[in-house]
Parts: structure tokens; sequence; C-alpha cells
């Protein structure tokens, strides 16, 4: 009993170090972080609990594939429950092998971060804003969203 002890123990370690590493960012720290001139940002704000989030994640893996190696930051921002984050969004994560990177927003007050993203927003997820500082464009979206629709968007800032 103690030897499979042991090897369980090995076994989820192992496990939870190939996980995503996740990083928890308050809004501020996002705003922060998508305010190069350069750069097109895809910020999408959802969560594993929520069935159009997860059925659009796919978008966003393909999203990732079509922009890599161009000014385009993709950022999954997770508004996952503190007692989920972050061995269960892991999890989840490493089953579902979203490639964008992901992020956890430790505000927790809606109507506190909601307001610095987009005052239309009525706090339903999902929601994507598309921000490029340099050409001073925003654009936010709340509901689910296409790689087809993102990419229309994000072709005519990058051309």
């Amino acid at each position: 009993m103690k030897k499979f002890i042991f090897i369980f123990t090995i076994l989820t370690w192992s496990l939870a170090a190939k996980a995503q590493q996740i990083s928890a960012y308050s809004i501020d720290a996002i705003i922060h972080r998508a305010s190069s001139k350069d750069t097109l940002y895809i910020i999408n704000f959802w969560a594993t609990w929520c069935a159009p989030c997860v059925a659009e994640l796919p978008e966003f893996n393909a999203l990732q594939r079509r922009f890599a190696g161009m000014p385009v930051k993709i950022l999954m921002v997770s508004l996952d429950f503190k007692e989920d984050y972050p061995y269960k969004l892991a999890r989840f994560l490493e089953r579902k092998k979203l490639t964008p990177e992901v992020v956890w927003l430790s505000d927790t007050d809606p109507s506190v971060f909601i307001p610095k993203i987009d005052n239309s927003w009525q706090g339903s997820i999902p929601a994507t804003v598309i921000v490029h500082p340099g050409k001073q464009f925003k654009k936010f979206i709340e509901g689910a969203i296409t790689e087809k629709q993102i990419s229309k968007i994000a072709d005519k800032l990058l051309n």
C-alpha cells in the first residue's frame, strides 16, 4: 500500500509539473500588458464553467496558429473561482490543449474590473476585446466569436 501511495504521489507531481503555469493578474496588470503600440491584442474573458466559453476555445487555438510570428498577442483571462485556481484550471487547460497564454483574473469585484475593460460590458462571458494601442483601436465583443470574425478585424489592423 505504501508503494502504491508513493507511485501515485510521484505521478501526481509529474502531471502538475507538465501543466501550464497560470499567473494571477489584476485587471490593471492586464491592461498594462496590452499597452505596446506595435502589437495587436486579442483578450478573451472566459471560465471553465461557461459552456459557450469552452465551445469557442478552439477558435483561439486557430488564431494562435494563424498569427504565429506576427505582432499579435492572444491572452485568455480566466474568470474561474478562486478555489479552482490554479489546480483545476491547469488540469482543464491540459485536457483542452489550449495554446494561447492563460492568466487568472485575481480581481473579484465585477463592478470594479468590468468598466475598466468596457463600459458597455454587461458582465456576461465569453467576452473579447481587440486592442491595438498604436492605431488607437479598441473593439469590445460580448458573446461568442469565431476565428473568422476576429481574423477579419485583425487583418485590417495589421495591413
